[in-house]
């Protein structure tokens, strides 16, 4: 949005739906974005029910006064998918950016894999971040010209934030962990947690650094299997500066969320992907990601292969990142502007391995 802001060619409206508070100020913070609508949704311990019931009935009123020409959804998130139902219902085209991720199993990841599929029924204008995304949208019978190629936003914003950060050596027995996926909380997240907790006690020289999610079942699951461990630093949700910090200072990552298969990459992170499916694969084939699974004996070899064979560790931290080049967002902005009639496209990304790694400081 600040990409067609600054372009000048539409006006842009920004609505929050004011979940997690705390994690959302201090993003918007950091991009100086200054929202005009805030849902304001949460409510402890709702279900998704509630989440998208609440933006449907919210943010149909703002769209019957402003009347825009389109509704622009990022992600998978059920708010994301309500929005489009919105806009859908009160016949306002919709844009799906990070549009094209598939798992084709509805219960993994739960429930983003439906959520996507859903808005993608819906979506006028699908900004995919990379050909497999494309391909298959395509295979959904999704016209061509409907899809642009755009490599992802996410990208864009880690090189804007790395930029501002000074450089740090990189702490190669530094280990970066975030869980959350619903589809984990329970007993197979405390499984997660008891293998980072053997490594720990094994290897007193390598830390763990957690910020926790605000989940109460994140935390129930997390907390009593790594409590006590001096090598494990369990923190607060960090601020979007302090998080990149400690993205481009670990040497590793172990993580069940999505958005981290990508930046991890774009900072020559391995990344251990605590899931059994993934709608990433693009890292997994270029050799930056691994699928390790939820089990906990495969959580614990994987995390061990990588700390102590430094030719498998060299293999995946010298490997490229497929998910884009930076020019993410004036892709997606001339996109827009080509649907509303104010512009025209620009040419698909390619991915370059050549120019796909940020910066890795070793």
């Amino acid at each position: 949005m600040l990409g067609l802001r600054r372009r000048g060619a539409v006006r842009v409206s920004v609505c929050v739906t004011g979940q997690h508070r705390e994690m959302l100020t201090q993003v918007n913070d950091v991009f100086g974005i200054v929202p005009e609508h805030d849902l304001e949704l949460f409510e402890p311990g709702q279900g998704i029910e509630s989440i998208v019931a609440k933006t449907l009935l919210r943010l149909t009123p703002i769209l019957q006064e402003q009347r825009p020409d389109a509704v622009v959804v990022h992600g998978d998130t059920s708010t994301a998918n309500a929005a489009a139902q919105a806009a859908f219902y009160a016949g306002i085209p919709v844009v799906h950016l990070e549009a094209g991720l598939r798992t084709h199993d509805l219960g993994s990841p739960f429930p983003e894999e439906a959520n996507r599929q859903l808005i993608g029924r819906l979506a006028a204008l699908h900004l995919a971040p990379t050909e497999g995304n494309r391909a298959a949208l395509l295979a959904e019978n999704i016209p061509a010209q409907r899809i642009v190629v755009t490599g992802n936003t996410v990208i864009d914003a880690l090189q804007d934030v790395v930029g501002r950060l000074p450089a740090v050596p990189v702490e190669r027995r530094r280990v970066l962990v975030t869980l959350h996926r619903r589809e984990n909380l329970g007993a197979t997240m405390v499984g997660i947690a008891r293998a980072l907790r053997r490594v720990a006690v094994e290897s007193p020289d390598v830390t763990f650094v957690v910020p926790l999610h605000l989940n109460p079942a994140v935390r129930r699951a997390v907390l009593p299997e790594l409590a006590g461990l001096g090598n494990v630093d369990v923190r607060e949700p960090l601020d979007y500066l302090t998080f990149v910090g400690e993205l481009a200072r670990c040497g590793l990552v172990v993580t069940d969320s999505g958005g981290l298969q990508e930046e991890g990459p774009g900072l020559g992170k391995p990344v251990l992907v605590t899931r059994d499916t993934t709608e990433r694969p693009e890292a997994v084939a270029a050799g930056t990601a691994r699928l390790v699974g939820t089990a906990e004996e495969g959580v614990y070899a994987e995390l061990r292969r990588l700390l102590d064979e430094p030719a498998a560790y060299r293999a995946m931290a010298t490997a490229v990142n497929p998910y884009g080049d930076g020019a993410a967002v004036p892709r997606c902005a001339a996109a827009i502007e080509a649907l509303l009639g104010v512009g025209s496209r620009e040419p698909d990304f390619v991915a370059d391995v050549r120019a796909a790694r940020i910066r890795n400081v070793a």
